[in-house]
C-alpha cells in the first residue's frame, strides 16, 4: 500500500485496483523480485505447475511464486518433517512443501475439491514427491476435531499452513494450536487480504474481497492477542502471517 513520502511518478506505477495478488506498490518492483531472484532458482517441477496453473479460471487462489520460494526456504530452516497444509488447491505451495522435505517426510493435505488437487499430482508425482503426500477431500475441521480426540497427534506438527476459506481461520487456529509442537509455525496466508485491511470505505474492492475482510481482520487481532504464540507477519504475496507456538 501507499506509503508517506510516495512520490507522483511512483504513485503512476502503483497498482489501480485493490485486489493485485502483489503488496508491492509498482507491477516493476515484483516483475523485477520474480525475474532476478524467483524465477531463475524455481525447481522446474513449480514451473511446470505454476504455468498449468495459470490457465485454471481460479488462477487468483493460487500461492505466488515468491510465496512458494519463501515457504520452501522457510521448511528447511526449520527443519520441518511432519506438516499440514489446508487449502491445496492445485498444489503449488503443496508442492513447495514436499520439495523441502526429507525423503520421509510427511504431509497432511486437505481440500474440498480433489479434481483440482488432481490438476497438479501428474507434475507432484513426476517430481518424485508424491509418496510425502497423504490428501484428504472434504473439510477439514472435522478431521482436525477427529484428530484432537484421538489424543495422539497433540504437538505432533512441525509446519502448518492455512489457505482455506477465510470465514473458518478463527476456527481453525482453535484446533491447530493444539496439533502444532512447541517451537513449532503455524502459516496463515492472505492476511493483508490483497490490502483491503486498510482500504477506505469507498475503495473499488471485488465482492469476495470485502466479504472476507471481517475475517481476517478478526484473525489479525486474535493472533496479536494469542500468548501462546509469537507473530510475524510479512507482505510476502497477498500477507502471511508465522506463528510460533511458544507454550
Amino acid at each position: 500500500m501507499a506509503q508517506n513520502g510516495v512520490s507522483v511518478e511512483n504513485q503512476a506505477g502503483r497498482h489501480q485496483e485493490v485486489g493485485h495478488k502483489s503488496l508491492l506498490q509498482s507491477d516493476a518492483l515484483y516483475q523485477y523480485i520474480l525475474e532476478t531472484s524467483v524465477y531463475p532458482r524455481e525447481p522446474e517441477a513449480m514451473k511446470e505447475l505454476r504455468e498449468i496453473t495459470a490457465n485454471h479460471p481460479w488462477n487468483i487462489m493460487t500461492t505466488s511464486a515468491d510465496e512458494g520460494q519463501f515457504l520452501n526456504m522457510l521448511l528447511k530452516l526449520i527443519n520441518a518433517k511432519n506438516t499440514m497444509e489446508i487449502g491445496v488447491y492445485t498444489g503449488y505451495s503443496l508442492l513447495a512443501t514436499a520439495l523441502a522435505l526429507p525423503h520421509d517426510g510427511k504431509i497432511l493435505a486437505m481440500d474440498i475439491n480433489k479434481e483440482n488437487y488432481e490438476l497438479g499430482l501428474p507434475v507432484i508425482q513426476k517430481a518424485g514427491v508424491d509418496h510425502k503426500i497423504e490428501f484428504r477431500e472434504g473439510p477439514a475441521l472435522p478431521v482436525l476435531d477427529q484428530m484432537i480426540a484421538d489424543g495422539k497427534y497433540h504437538g505432533t506438527f512441525d509446519f502448518i499452513f492455512v489457505d482455506a476459506d477465510k470465514d473458518n481461520y478463527i476456527n481453525y487456529h482453535k484446533r491447530l494450536i493444539d496439533l502444532v509442537k512447541v517451537g513449532g509455525v503455524i502459516g496463515y496466508d492472505n492476511t493483508l487480504w490483497n490490502g483491503s485491511v486498510v482500504a477506505p470505505p469507498d475503495a473499488p474492492l471485488r465482492k469476495y474481497v470485502r466479504y472476507y475482510r471481517d475475517f481476517v481482520l478478526e484473525l489479525n487481532k486474535a493472533l496479536a492477542a494469542d500468548p501462546r504464540i509469537e507473530i510475524c507477519q510479512l507482505p510476502v504475496g497477498d500477507g502471511i502471517t508465522l506463528c510460533r507456538r511458544i507454550s
